[in-house]
């Protein structure tokens, strides 16, 4: 077969609606989605509800993606709304982590997925291709906190592995340097940064940060700094 056949990126035809995505990720989102073939002009941005709804009106959309943490509209009315209007209309959250509630608020909205904005390039465009083919993308993490509902809402969930506080517990709690570390990680300071305030090696900085991901059991920096508030261990 022709590779340059095999490689051809499939037409798609309709626009894509973003709603409240800030200029930065937007530009990521627009970068990722001309990948997929949709040019500027099938791009509607748009931050007001007023307007989603005008929009919805005007046109049909292939899908519409939404960052749920706007601080001036409410993510789940504004998900629920859209949802009401066209029930066809695949809805994929992209946000920063959010509190359990505010996820499971969100799917039970209509969302039909549930992406994290710290994914890189790649993992989105592979999640955003599988939604325009009727998948329901969920972040890995997104899904732990799902199952962790369901699970914490059964007799059993005793039995279950350990999670959160638990986790953290089980894995040995966290030193009060790994505690100092992950304030400074919270107010968004770099591992060079961190290892000058602290007076250590960037190394030694970066070896306690993998054990904070070890004993909370998660990947990220932005997840460690979610499941540490979540669980009391920065208030």
């Amino acid at each position: 077969m022709n590779p340059t056949i095999a490689n051809k990126k499939p037409a798609l035809s309709g626009s894509l609606l973003l709603v409240g995505h800030e200029k930065r990720m937007r530009a990521r989102l627009c970068a990722i989605l001309s990948d997929l073939a949709y040019t500027a002009d099938a791009l509607a941005c748009t931050s007001c509800p007023d307007e989603v709804n005008a929009l919805l009106v005007e046109r049909p959309f292939d899908m519409a993606l939404v960052d749920s943490s706007m601080s001036t509209v409410n993510g789940i009315d504004l998900i629920r709304a859209m949802h009401a209007h066209d029930p066809r209309l695949p809805i994929v959250v992209i946000s920063d982590p959010a509190a359990e509630a505010d996820v499971i608020g969100a799917l039970r909205a209509g969302a039909s997925g549930y992406l994290l904005k710290e994914s890189d390039d790649t993992e989105l465009s592979v999640c955003l291709r599988s939604a325009l083919r009727g998948g329901m993308p969920i972040d890995p993490f997104i899904a732990r906190l799902v199952l962790q509902s369901l699970v914490a809402a059964e007799p059993q969930a005793a039995c279950s592995p350990p999670t959160g506080r638990t986790r953290a517990a089980a894995s040995g709690p966290l030193s009060a340097r790994e505690l100092d570390i992950l304030r400074c990680i919270d107010r968004g300071a770099t591992n060079r940064e961190i290892a000058a305030a602290l007076s250590l090696s960037k190394l030694t900085i970066e070896s306690h940060v993998k054990n904070i991901h070890k004993k909370l059991g998660v990947k990220t920096r932005t997840q460690a700094t979610f499941e540490a508030r979540r669980y009391g261990l920065l208030n």
